[in-house]
Order: structure tokens, then C-alpha cells, then sequence
């Protein structure tokens, strides 16, 4: 008898702890959402003008780490160890979430700016969102994620 009740309450701990880490399976780079694209044709290079398809999801961003985006913006950049500063984000899009929303899907057009052959481009999303400040007002922070993306040059 006292061997099946604590097999038993092994049973119900393990029950619990497993219910707790699959409430915390969100890896902390998904505190500012995670996201991807599909390119015409599932290219792997795409031409300004080309169309990207986009889909993002806030879920662990806004229920496990209680960031909820007030505004993000869609960008491309050149990284910035490989950016000679004369290179400045092109910006896609800047989106809000709808209300009671966890995810976004949408279409983007790549821009036609100036692409350079062999340079390396990122597709970064950057989230602007309020927290409390020491005086209880709100304060605006940013971060973000990103993903490689393939240009074909213009240059």
C-alpha cells in the first residue's frame, strides 16, 4: 500500500513538472517573436520587386515573456560587422498587431534599392513595446530578430 501511493505521488509530480515545462518551452530568442518568409517559387534569391510572403508569431513572445509589441517594423539590413555604414535598414513594413492577435501573416514587396553582389542582407524584425518605468510610466523598448535573406544586386 505505501508503495502505490508514492509511485502514485511520483505519478502526480511528474504529471505537474512536465504541464510547468511545456509552459516554458519558448527558447529565449523567441522573446521577440519568431518568424519567417517564403520567396516566389521558393527561390532562393530574390529581385527587387519580388513579393515575400511573411508569417510571424508573438505567441511565446507575448504569453511567456509578457512582451506584446506595440508597433514592429520589417527591415532589410546589411549586418552590422559587414556594413561599411553607408548601408542604412530599408524598411518593408511597419505593422501592429491586431487585438487579441498572437500571429500576423502578410505580403511584402522587396524594395528596388541598391543591392550589392555577394553582400549579406538580413530581413529583421524589430518589436517597439511599453514597459513600466521606475515612476510607473511607460517606457518604450526595442529589440529584435532577424533571418538571411538572398538579393540579387542592382549595382
Amino acid at each position: 500500500m505505501k508503495f502505490s501511493l508514492t509511485a502514485a505521488l511520483f505519478s502526480l509530480a511528474s504529471l505537474a513538472s512536465a504541464t510547468v515545462l511545456t509552459r516554458q518551452n519558448c527558447p529565449q530568442a523567441s522573446r521577440f517573436g519568431d518568424f519567417g518568409f517564403t520567396t516566389p517559387n521558393n527561390e532562393t534569391t530574390v529581385n527587387p520587386g519580388d513579393t515575400i510572403h511573411v508569417i510571424i508569431n508573438f505567441n511565446c513572445a507575448i504569453n511567456t515573456f509578457g512582451i506584446r509589441p506595440q508597433y514592429y517594423d520589417l527591415t532589410i539590413q546589411v549586418p552590422p560587422e559587414q556594413n561599411n555604414g553607408h548601408e542604412a535598414p530599408i524598411v518593408l513594413t511597419t505593422r501592429s498587431l491586431a487585438e487579441g492577435a498572437t500571429t500576423d501573416e502578410f505580403d511584402v514587396t522587396i524594395p528596388h534599392a541598391f543591392y550589392f553582389a555577394n553582400a549579406p542582407y538580413n530581413v529583421v524584425l524589430t518589436d517597439t513595446y511599453p514597459t513600466q518605468g521606475t515612476d510607473g510610466s511607460q517606457v518604450l523598448l526595442r529589440g529584435g530578430v532577424e533571418a538571411p535573406i538572398s538579393i540579387a544586386a542592382t549595382s
